[in-house]
């Protein structure tokens, strides 16, 4: 088979984070299986404004600060160029070799801004932690979720969330929420967040961090610099709580191992089968 290419688009902005650490790590592990050929790159998209073209296979988008509104700053435009021309290609009979695009957190919300499908809004105060993630129906039936529990963990981490679904426009693109934030009883006027959304059989987007990986963010917030900050921000409880998740391997490390290494999977099947047509 040809050599598979990946395009991790980084949209940090230059801010630390334990995102593309974590992001690159799942790409070389899967890049190291025997049974694959391939490489990855990775586009410095908001810094730089480098947004990969359509000569890739797979594209990662990662999660990044900031509002997921658009401001007009000098990327947006040929990031959601790139959104919709990987739409385009999928839709067209003739292309067999279909484009696999998956979109975390910040790269998530503008996704669901730019096509319609939710409200982006500002919440409250800001979610940070290992939470449930609860499973619709059509999340049950999800393959990418296939190897978790219901509900399932994951690192949540946003000041922004996407709220009431627009299920006119879902069933118009053949999309599917596929979980929802913990229910909260104390503040049930508060509608629970859209956590994953199937946009298409090769879009796939997600509000938490599937990239977690429990070991090397245990390590990162065990530093005192970290530790202290998250105190500072959070509480002692809940540095503790996290501290606590990251830990138990029916948490973050059996999500980590399950979603994104899933989704590489299907889509290395896949396009292995298109070249074979």
């Amino acid at each position: 088979m040809e050599r598979i290419k990946i395009a991790v688009l980084d949209m940090y902005d230059g801010h630390a984070n334990e995102g593309m650490r974590c992001i690159k790590t799942l790409v070389e592990n899967f890049l190291a299986q025997e049974e694959i050929e391939g490489s990855y790159e990775v586009f410095d998209v908001r810094q730089k404004c480098e947004v990969p073209d359509l000569s890739y296979d797979i594209y990662i988008s990662s999660g990044g600060p900031g509002n997921p509104v658009p401001v007009g700053e000098p990327w947006e435009k040929p990031f959601f160029m790139l959104l919709d021309q990987i739409w385009q290609h999928n839709r067209q009979p003739h292309h067999p070799q279909k484009k696999h695009l998956m979109l975390i957190c910040h790269s998530y919300q503008m996704a669901c801004l730019h096509w319609n499908v939710g409200l982006v809004c500002k919440r409250r105060s800001t979610s940070f932690g290992i939470f449930p993630m609860h499973k619709t129906q059509f999340g049950l039936k999800e393959p990418v979720f296939e190897q978790l529990l219901d509900p399932f963990f994951a690192v949540d981490s946003r000041d922004y969330q996407v709220i009431e679904p627009n299920y006119h426009e879902l069933e118009r693109m053949g999309a599917k929420v596929l979980c929802i934030e913990k229910e909260r009883p104390h503040v049930a006027h508060l509608e629970r967040a859209v956590m994953a959304v199937r946009f298409s059989r090769e879009i796939f987007g997600t509000q938490f961090h599937p990239e977690a990986d429990g070991e090397g963010m245990l390590r990162h917030f065990q530093k005192e610099e970290k530790r202290s900050l998250i105190i500072k921000n959070h509480g002692e409880a809940k540095y503790n709580d996290m501290v606590n998740s990251l830990q138990d391997p029916d948490k973050i490390r059996r999500t980590e191992s399950a979603i994104i290494p899933t989704f590489l999977q299907r889509a290395a099947e896949q396009l292995v089968g298109a070249q074979l047509v």
